[in-house]
């Protein structure tokens, strides 16, 4: 091989041996015709010949050859061989590069490689970092690195491809024909998505721009940089020249010089706020005109890394680092609520035009939707594969569109199903309990000390959960057969012709009787699951299992189960228990039966422990004692050596 790298994939297409390196190489290998094999059998033979050799073969490597070495522009992730079946022959090569885009070629019988189609302007090959729609709701910008795209909602196809710088935030200019792209590098590009090309680039900031705020009368921009400035700017109608026609153009009008790295920019929706986050986790809002301090937000511990404002100018929402969000008036500054929001960083929040509904998303993975009035959780969306990035709401909030770390592009739309938030609570509740189990602490059982030596092996889970669940299914079925056996015979007083009760479905089919039936369920319980499993069950239903296991211990069935579940329910509930009247005299019966129960299998254990003792007496008397004789040959071995070692002394 070529490549120093390991071998990730390893493919075979007739006598041609593909072997894809974790690198941008091919390295292709043929394995010779039994004609060539025998050829070269000959000429290694006949070189050979007075060697002295009996039998001479072929090597590996003399059977399968180095070809050549394919190289490609990005590392590879996967390949597809087939053989083309035509009279011509040869092989088509699918690759799939690490930038997203899908290669296939044609190799002749001679292995000489040749392109045929490509397919790469389908998707972003780098992480998408903005994301806007357009005013009618019908497209989607996005800009990633080296490419700003748009996308047809309807369609779900790319309609335009612009080559732009490495973008990190942008808006749609007035009309949607063109956007404004901020930069890593500081440069405030100006794109054509019609024609598909960049109209104008102006170098306009020292340091990365990371938010571009469009004013509400769609007039002008802000941007923010690490730089520590805040820059305003204009849209302006650029006359053509040689018969062009006129286009729009940017230009800047003023600055503000802040004191911290700038985050994020906001307009108000009435033009008079411009709120400015900066990296010492504080929120500046300055009037526009003026440019005037008017309000400093603080309260977050990590930077503020987006914010924005409601249609009504009332509140503004602040998504953090720190994983919180925090709601503002807007009027004197005062924190409304902080919300532990995400798993994660917060990474954009927006909300939902002519509403107090907002969205945020994080590096959870997770979009969530809530209310700004009762600082209510609505709705968790999931679905992104890694870090979701942002986040944009349309003007007639009907769709939600994200992107991704996962380079993916994921729309949501609004249905006409009520939202039922006890519902969603109770899902979340039921999902944060199933995590919770996983990671809770071991289960302490009254009577027992803290740190004994040896402890319970048992552990709490879903499936001791399932099993309480199981268990509670039985007893229900107790009761209710016992209901019908009552019922009957009340009804046999008044009329001794009253039919019999229709038996339960589960025992008929099982041919069980109630208490049968439970002790059944609780023997196909795990034994290091049984104790567990009976501390998830409700005390009501321990009435019944005592019940149960007293009946059970009176027939003899399953002692050592009975006992062992008896003893551990008495340890746990006993304050319980002797506080219910209604059990003493199940108290009772369980004292005597366990004790005559016990006794009886003792004795029958002795029993047995005799009778296995007479056998080895019995089996020693008529058998040869082989450590006895074994000790004697023992010493007569050494009485023989040291008769040896007299003699040669």
């Amino acid at each position: 091989r070529k490549s120093k790298e390991r071998v990730s994939c390893l493919s075979v297409v007739g006598n041609v041996v593909f072997c894809q390196n974790n690198d941008s190489t091919i390295d292709l290998f043929k394995i010779r015709s039994e004609e060539e094999k025998e050829k070269l059998l000959k000429r290694k033979r006949k070189k050979l010949k007075n060697s002295g050799q009996d039998e001479i073969t072929l090597d590996l490597d003399e059977e399968i050859v180095f070809a050549k070495s394919l190289k490609y522009s990005n590392k590879l992730r996967s390949i597809n061989c087939r053989e083309i079946q035509k009279a011509k022959g040869g092989i088509k090569l699918c690759c799939l590069l690490n930038n997203n885009k899908v290669q296939n070629y044609t190799l002749n019988p001679e292995l000489e490689h040749q392109p045929t189609t490509s397919l790469n302007l389908l998707g972003h090959r780098t992480d998408i970092r903005a994301i806007r729609f357009t005013s009618d709701s019908s497209r989607i910008l996005t800009v990633s690195d080296k490419a700003a795209k748009l996308w047809s909602c309807k369609t779900q196809h790319c309609i335009t491809t612009v080559e732009c710088g490495n973008g990190m935030c942008t808006v749609m200019a007035p009309g949607d024909q063109y956007a404004v792209v901020g930069t890593k590098s500081g440069e405030v590009q100006l794109l054509d998505l019609v024609s598909g090309v960049m109209v104008s680039s102006v170098v306009s900031h020292a340091g990365c721009i990371w938010d571009i705020a469009l004013r509400r009368d769609a007039r002008g921009f802000a941007t923010g940089s690490a730089d520590k400035m805040v820059k305003f700017w204009e849209f302006t109608l650029v006359e053509g020249s040689g018969g062009e026609k006129s286009r729009i153009g940017v230009k800047h009008v003023k600055s503000l010089q802040m004191t911290e790295d700038v985050l994020s920019v906001c307009y108000s929706p009435n033009n008079k706020l411009l709120a400015v986050s900066l990296l010492d986790c504080t929120v500046k809002v300055f009037f526009t005109d003026t440019l005037k301090f008017f309000l400093s937000l603080y309260g977050h511990k990590l930077p503020v890394t987006s914010i924005d404002i409601s249609s009504d100018n009332t509140l503004i929402v602040t998504g953090s680092a720190d994983k919180n969000i925090k709601i503002w008036g807007l009027d004197f500054g005062d924190c409304h609520k902080s919300i532990f929001a995400h798993d994660e960083a917060v990474m954009k929040v927006v909300f939902v035009p002519k509403t107090h509904l907002f969205f945020s998303v994080g590096k959870d993975r997770k979009l969530k939707q809530w209310d700004a009035d009762n600082f209510e959780h609505i709705q968790t969306l999931e679905g992104h594969h890694k870090e979701v990035w942002c986040v944009d709401v349309s003007g007639s909030g009907d769709f939600v569109a994200t992107s991704s770390h996962d380079k993916s592009i994921r729309v949501w739309e609004r249905s006409d199903e009520p939202l039922v938030l006890e519902d969603e609570r109770e899902t979340a509740r039921e999902l944060q309990y199933e995590q919770s189990l996983v990671s809770a602490q071991e289960t302490i059982i009254p009577g027992e000390a803290a740190e004994n030596e040896a402890e319970s092996a048992g552990k709490k889970s879903m499936d001791t959960v399932r099993a309480a669940e199981r268990i509670m299914e039985a007893i229900e079925v107790y009761r209710e057969e016992g209901a019908k056996e009552r019922d009957y015979e009340e009804a046999l007083t008044a009329d001794k012709t009253a039919p019999p009760p229709d038996k339960n479905i589960i025992l008929s089919t099982l041919n069980l009787t109630p208490t049968d039936y439970v002790l059944d369920v609780m023997k196909k319980v795990r034994p290091s699951e049984l104790e567990e499993s009976l501390l998830v069950l409700p005390f009501h239903y321990i009435c019944d299992i005592l019940t149960i296991l007293n009946e059970c211990l009176l027939n003899k069935k399953s002692v050592e189960l009975c006992c062992k579940c008896t003893f551990f329910l008495l340890r746990v509930h006993h304050n319980q228990i002797v506080a219910n009247k209604a059990l003493i005299g199940v108290i009772e019966s369980l004292n005597r039966s366990t004790r005559e129960v016990v006794k009886e299998v003792k004795d029958v254990i002795g029993f047995n422990l005799a009778a296995l003792k007479f056998l080895q007496l019995d089996h020693q008397d008529n058998s040869e004692s082989f450590f006895k004789d074994f000790t004697g040959k023992v010493k007569d071995v050494r009485r023989k050596k040291r008769a040896v070692l007299k003699t040669v002394s």
